[in-house]
């Protein structure tokens, strides 16, 4: 037996948990560079929910892209963690319906018990914090990917 692969993901939604740090790991290498409209944030208190609908660039797919000269896709995907407690943002305006992010990682910072703070950088110096009991966070596509409007595949520092 061996470990999955990104091409093993390349042709089906992806439908992943995470619930450690490798879990997590593994999640935030996916939704890296996923942009999503503010208005696309929910946070559910009663049930103690956070969820994005994200526009998720598939770093799946890429080396398939790239070798067969292919357009570079998107999905959209929905991104949930489940035990919140509270949520904080920094540098997000929730009034300016036409603000689009972009999640560039997710971490764990953890507390006592298992809990401790989920981290979701944004660029731009924009953050966006949930108190969790535990880490407990799903990504799962929702739509057939399509090209991505840029054409490109996200780079940093380049």
């Amino acid at each position: 037996m061996s470990d999955a692969t990104f091409e093993d993901g390349r042709e089906r939604p992806l439908n992943l948990g995470a619930c450690d740090l490798v879990d997590l790991d593994v999640i935030s290498s996916l939704v890296q560079d996923a942009v999503f409209p503010v208005t696309e944030m929910t946070w559910q208190p009663s049930a103690r929910r956070f969820a994005l609908l994200v526009n998720r660039f598939r770093w799946e797919d890429r080396a398939a892209a790239e070798r067969r000269g292919r357009a570079f896709e998107r999905v959209q995907s929905l991104l949930v963690a489940e035990n919140v407690l509270g949520v904080a943002s920094q540098g997000v305006d929730r009034r300016d319906t036409d603000l689009v992010l972009s999640l560039l990682s997710l971490t764990f910072e953890p507390g006592e018990d298992g809990a401790g703070h989920l981290l979701l950088t944004l660029a731009g110096d924009g953050a966006i914090r949930l108190s969790v009991e535990a880490i407990d966070v799903t990504l799962k596509d929702v739509t057939r990917p399509y090209v991505a409007p840029s054409g490109h595949m996200p780079r940093h520092g380049e």
